[in-house]
């Protein structure tokens, strides 16, 4: 199931990044007291009580632009974020009062019929309350004073997002089905590849970015495995098509890299690895997600040589490090070039995720690279690992037991993990780590 999508909407410089910290817990968004320092959209999985979610984080909305392109980029943007959320918190600001700029953005909210939690920011003291009543006027129900700098009444706040939550709907899973989500930028040839590897022309193929509107799930079988393609091609209207806006759409790839087993990373050959790509793709990663990097176009890529898949890998490798264990495969989707590979390096990637290694013989892997590398000291103190267990599958996940879990170096981590993989493969599949403390008599 994707979690819900909760968008941070509002005018500049009323406090949405500081909310959006406060709420994450993690200072991800620019936070200044200029106006319009957030441009793009940014994203970061949260939760309250026992709801996950992701939460958006969106540039000021300015409705009269004065013909700014960056102001119209900021605003276009916020508008995908409000068409793709499920709950849209709207923040204002308590001190400043109710503007005309407030009332304007108030009317988009109704429109879009959306559930809209109304924020009023920068209610630090009691007797401020008062000044959230005559955002009562927006007519989008009952506002919440929160003081975001300080964290006050966030939990009021963050109840009533979570009771307008879609209800949960049980998917049915088929156990011997692969679901793959094709993201990437737009126009990088998603549509394109998915056709190839269906066969038929199921999708709508256009040179124009965001031709595709909605996700489609599309059943497919190979090899005697049945598939089922997610693709996320289209990002906004085509109303919009000609504003150059694409760099930050990527929220309906959210929702498909949630659904997936294995995701498909496109990177296009001829302008090679961008920062949209890395937040794409480092989505995934951060999800469990199984992942194979597809390098489209490369029947036209520039300055072709014998030494050209080597040399675009090993950029690869060095500007999106956490992909380190993802399989690389080079194809032209409009040609059809090594397209059949695709549908075999998921099926290896599933593989691969759904290993399970056994309690003794991993714990013997532990032990062995202890030896070779013995584990980190601090003041004295040496770690010790006690006891490896996996405790999961897609993506592996293994538990660590501890003598003094604060002297885990991520550096080692990363050590036992590359011992992992050099011995198991686990190849296209992130490893999850979990460490716990447990004494040397337990």
């Amino acid at each position: 199931m994707s979690k819900p999508i909760v968008a941070i909407v509002g005018r500049p410089n009323v406090g949405k990044s500081t909310l959006f910290n406060q709420i994450g817990k993690k200072r991800v968004s620019i936070v200044d007291d200029m106006p319009g320092v957030t441009r793009d959209r940014i994203y970061l999985d949260a939760s309250w009580l026992e709801h996950e979610f992701t939460l958006v984080d969106t540039g000021g909305i300015e409705i009269n632009t004065g013909g700014s392109k960056i102001l119209d980029e900021i605003k276009i943007q916020a508008g995908i974020a409000i068409d793709e959320a499920d709950v849209i918190i709207f923040v204002v600001d308590g001190r400043g009062g109710l503007t005309y700029a407030d009332e304007d953005i108030a009317k988009i909210l109704r429109s879009s019929d959306k559930p809209v939690v109304v924020a009023v920011n920068k209610i630090d003291s009691v007797q401020l309350d008062a000044d959230v009543y005559e955002f009562y006027n927006l007519g989008l129900g009952t506002p919440i004073g929160i003081s975001a700098s300080n964290a006050l009444n966030l939990g009021d706040l963050l109840d009533e997002v979570v009771e307008n939550f879609p209800a949960a709907e049980s998917e049915v899973r088929d156990e011997d089905e692969i679901k793959i989500a094709v993201i990437g930028r737009p126009n990088v040839g998603k549509s394109s590849l998915v056709n190839k590897m269906l066969g038929e022309e199921r999708v709508i193929v256009s040179d124009i970015p965001g031709t595709t509107r909605d996700a489609i799930d599309t059943h497919f079988f190979s090899g005697g495995t049945k598939f089922t393609l997610i693709d996320t091609a289209g990002m906004r209207r085509k109303s919009k098509v000609e504003e150059p806006v694409e760099r930050y759409s990527v929220m309906r790839s959210l929702r498909a890299i949630d659904r997936a087993d294995v995701v498909l990373m496109l990177i296009e050959a001829p302008v090679g690895i961008t920062e949209q790509d890395k937040k794409i793709a480092g989505y995934a990663h951060d999800s469990g997600k199984g992942c194979v990097l597809v390098v489209n176009k490369w029947d036209i890529f520039p300055e072709k040589h014998d030494r050209s898949t080597n040399r675009f890998t090993n950029d690869l490798r060095a500007e999106i490090g956490f992909l380190q264990y993802a399989p690389v495969v080079y194809i032209s989707a409009l040609t059809g070039q090594r397209v059949d590979r695709v549908t075999e390096l998921v099926k290896f990637v599933a593989e691969q995720q759904s290993m399970r290694i056994q309690t003794s013989v991993l714990n013997e892997l532990i032990r062995d690279a202890t030896a070779v590398n013995p584990p980190p000291t601090k003041k004295g103190r040496q770690l010790k690992i006690l006891f490896a267990t996996q405790a999961d599958i897609c993506p592996p996940r293994f538990v660590l037991f501890v003598n003094e879990p604060e002297l885990m170096h991520f550096s080692y981590l990363r050590f036992l993990e590359n011992k992992l993989r050099d011995t198991y493969g686990f190849e296209g599949a992130p490893l999850k780590f979990v460490i716990r403390k447990r004494s040397e008599e337990e």
